[in-house]
């Protein structure tokens, strides 16, 4: 590594990153921070994009980063419960007017964001019919209410968020009423 980028390189700095399918196409670099370095990894830093909670291993060489002036305090990520919102880095997704997140091994159960049995059932029907399910061999008549709470995991954890449900969490902290679909 030079010592350009020794001096560049180093926990704070802002950056910009283009994934490499992405570069040489205008305004895809999307800003992030550099959270630590790994150099005796073959020279690589770990960069958190914003909005995003895990790191991205990069060559500190690596053309599609881009060095900002501006370093700063790693910001820490927010832990403990929290109220869902749209977000694909964190696997929530808009559809029909709620949000719907696929979770179990294989994606297969749902948890759509709504006290409103008719509009889990939309937001279930259109994610599948997105997807390419065969919604005639779904059964949404078995959507269930529950009461959840989501809580962030550390960072570089395999899942951003975990949930828990259950009549126990009515009027816990950040609980909320979702309606679930078992696979």
């Amino acid at each position: 590594m030079t010592s350009t980028l020794e001096e560049r390189a180093v926990v704070g700095r802002r950056i910009l990153h283009t994934y490499y399918s992405d570069l040489g196409k205008p305004d895809t670099a999307k800003p992030g921070i550099i959270t630590e370095l790994a150099l005796n990894q073959g020279g690589h830093v770990k960069v958190r994009l914003d909005g995003t909670r895990c790191n991205l291993s990069v060559p500190a060489n690596y053309q599609g980063l881009t060095y900002l002036d501006e370093v700063v305090d790693v910001p820490a990520l927010p832990m403990g419960r929290f109220t869902p919102f749209a977000s694909d880095e964190n696997g929530f997704y808009e559809k029909a007017g709620v949000l719907l997140a696929v979770i179990g091994e294989d994606g297969e159960d749902y948890i759509v964001v709504t006290d409103d049995v008719d509009k889990a059932r939309a937001a279930a029907f259109a994610y599948d019919q997105e997807v390419g399910v065969d919604t005639d061999f779904v059964d949404y008549g078995r959507l269930r209410p529950v009461w959840a709470v989501f809580e962030w995991e550390p960072e570089d954890s395999e899942m951003p968020w975990t949930v828990q449900w259950g009549d126990e969490f009515e009027g816990a902290d950040k609980a909320i009423r979702i309606h679930y679909l078992p696979a």
